[in-house]
């Protein structure tokens, strides 16, 4: 009985270690391990705090929930992840790591990615499934994606804007590379939807939104 308590302390610490204590900016505890971590783990130490000290943060992401949550994403009228000469940290990606601490219901996900009169709506949600979900997910729902050509806003790190196209967002890096401070962990091998492999949402990686040097990525898996 003793050893049973002590291991049942033990993975109780071990839990509050993982998700936090009384605060603001820890993990809902209901959430689950994604990728066998903390679902905020996924986006950079050094990014996550710069979030927490963020005004935007701490006067409009307090207290969110999956739906009111939806609100916010419809307010957005960029993407991006961090920009200027202190790296301040963009609407978008706060919000993104909004999701990741409240994880939502999937469907609740999938009608971002559906959403198509709102579309800072489906590029927020496409970008949290490129962070949390599995290969054949992110292959099989950001798909209707290459047939959204409306233009967004990017906000460069420069702190300038540039155009993007939809369509481009789901094309512009590869597959494991770090974006914004996160790590996607998409492996593997696209099933035969089409001969290419799905580009993360890579929203501030490159200095120019030409379409033709993007579409030179929509390239073979290798």
């Amino acid at each position: 009985q003793a050893k049973f308590e002590s291991t049942a302390r033990a993975a109780g610490n071990q839990a509050r270690a993982m998700w936090g204590k009384n605060s603001a900016n820890v993990t809902d505890t209901t959430a689950i391990s994604v990728h066998g971590t903390n679902p905020q783990n996924l986006v950079e130490k050094i990014l996550r705090s710069k979030i927490y000290n963020h005004a935007y943060w701490k006067e409009h992401c307090f207290g969110l929930t999956a739906e009111s949550l939806v609100d916010k994403a419809m307010e957005l009228d960029t993407v991006g992840g961090t920009f200027g000469g202190i790296r301040e940290p963009s609407h978008f990606i706060q919000l993104t790591l909004k999701m990741l601490q409240i994880q939502p219901e999937k469907e609740i996900v999938l009608e971002f990615i559906k959403n198509e009169d709102y579309k800072y709506v489906r590029a927020l949600g496409a970008f949290y499934l490129r962070l949390t979900g599995r290969p054949a997910e992110v292959f099989q729902y950001l798909e209707p994606l290459y047939n959204d050509y409306r233009k967004l806003r990017r906000r460069l790190a420069s702190g300038e804007y540039c155009l993007v196209h939809v369509d481009e967002l789901a094309n512009e890096s590869r597959g494991g590379r770090r974006i914004h401070g996160s790590q996607p962990a998409l492996e593997g091998t696209r099933t035969p939807l089409s001969s290419t492999v799905f580009r993360c949402v890579a929203l501030s990686s490159y200095p120019s939104s030409s379409r033709g040097a993007l579409k030179t990525l929509h390239s073979p898996v290798s």
